[in-house]
């Protein structure tokens, strides 16, 4: 999201296909928040909290305060002197309680841009009120020292003057609910927050991943402190004492390698368009067995792909060595393949699902259960469940049994062996 604010801050200062204000525009990476925009005079403390599926919305003034770290940002906010904006960025949503609060930022947030008294009534007062006593009773380490003096004065509700702090608080803060979490982002962005840059420069959509990943990557580099400084490696003088060195050298000791610039993004954005191919992601080699490409079109796992071709040729080499040696091995083996085929029938019959939805790795795994599962004497004593398993890709191999809807496997991998040259 970091990566998504520099691509918007960029977007704005393009002019006539350049740059305007580069110069007063930065994005500070991992200081005082997760990241801070900085635009001339004015700052905006960005607090960012990913929430798994699992854990729901905010549905709560504390949980706001604690896991989406409004607390944190009132801290900072204060100790700032009142003056940077505020912002919580979440992939969760919001519940009723939380949405009240949300709302009345809003409303607060319409009153100091048109510059009247952060007065309001009814439930937007019972909000700022909640939201006081919350601070007050869950986050008493964040708070001001006056905060602070007055609880252990013996009040136990906020003063009128905290309440104020609190509206004054709310009319700067923003929130940024429902962004798109973990597992759809990496899909999602370059679309999402690549293709608008792309269209103002004149591209096509097509360079959008590599631009993401370009951006990306820079903003990777910078929250772990890891980019160049302005003096680099350069020790300063020892004339120079505390209080003479100038506010750039001082900055740049300080923080110059989470520094993210307008210029540094542009950088980025032309290294995506310029390397392409380079950004892009390497494709799997596509498989050109018949187990592999039927796994493959049924959505298993690389790892169990390798598995099954791995058991399969344990299998083979196993009737192989017994084969040499017993002349009733293929007795036994034609019994156990039986088996396996009757068991591999079973597994699909229970795992299959209409046309166009991926059932393989239930496959996979019903096959290894069942595979496990087989009563004793229905298989030679030394047929361990991996090579009974094998048993049953081998199967595969001889298009007995299908890990997805049927296809033409021997056309496709002809297909495949054309296109790689093989």
């Amino acid at each position: 999201m970091a990566a998504a604010n520099g691509l918007a801050l960029y977007l704005d200062a393009i002019q006539d296909g350049r740059l305007a204000g580069a110069d007063n525009t930065r994005i500070v990476c991992e200081h005082h928040e997760d990241w801070v925009v900085v635009r001339v005079k004015d700052a905006e403390l960005v607090s960012a909290k990913h929430r798994e599926a699992a854990y729901g919305v905010f549905s709560t003034i504390r949980q706001l305060l604690d896991d989406g770290g409004l607390a944190h940002l009132f801290e900072r906010w204060h100790a700032m002197r009142e003056l940077p904006g505020c912002r919580l960025v979440t992939t969760a949503g919001l519940a009723r309680k939380a949405q009240e609060l949300e709302s009345a930022a809003g409303a607060l947030r319409v009153l100091r841009d048109a510059g009247q008294m952060l007065l309001i009534g009814g439930e937007h007062d019972k909000v700022i009120a909640q939201f006081a006593e919350a601070l007050q009773k869950h986050a008493r380490d964040k708070l001001p020292a006056s905060w602070r003096s007055a609880m252990e004065a013996g009040e136990t509700t906020p003063a009128a003057e905290h309440r104020d702090q609190v509206g004054r608080f709310l009319s700067v803060l923003s929130i940024e609910h429902g962004k798109p979490s973990r597992a759809y982002v990496t899909h999602a962005a370059p679309g999402l927050y690549c293709e608008p840059v792309l269209r103002l420069l004149g591209k096509d959509a097509s360079y959008a991943v590599p631009v993401w990943e370009a951006v990306l990557s820079l903003f990777r580099i910078r929250m772990r402190a890891a980019g160049p400084t302005r003096r680099g490696g350069l020790p300063v003088p020892l004339a120079c004492e505390p209080g003479v060195l100038s506010e750039a050298v001082l900055n740049d000791r300080a923080v110059g390698g989470r520094i993210v610039t307008l210029g540094d993004v542009g950088t980025a954005v032309r290294n995506g368009l310029a390397n392409r191919r380079g950004y892009l992601r390497v494709p799997a080699i596509p498989r050109v067995t018949r187990i592999g490409a039927k796994m493959e079109r049924g959505l298993c796992a690389d790892t169990s792909i390798e598995r099954a071709e791995l058991l399969r040729r344990d299998y083979q080499q196993y009737w192989r060595d017994r084969g040499s040696g017993d002349p009733l091995a293929g007795l036994a083996q034609a019994r156990v393949r039986r088996v396996l085929h009757r068991i591999s029938d079973e597994a699909t019959d229970a795992v299959a699902r209409p046309q166009g939805e991926p059932w393989g790795a239930d496959l996979w795994r019903e096959l290894q259960a069942r595979a496990d599962a087989l009563p004793a004497g229905e298989w030679p004593g030394d047929l361990d469940a991996d090579l009974r398993l094998g048993g049953a890709c081998d199967l595969v191999a001889q298009c007995m049994v299908w890990f997805s809807e049927r296809f033409d496997v021997d056309a496709h991998i002809a297909a495949v062996r054309a296109e790689l040259g093989t």
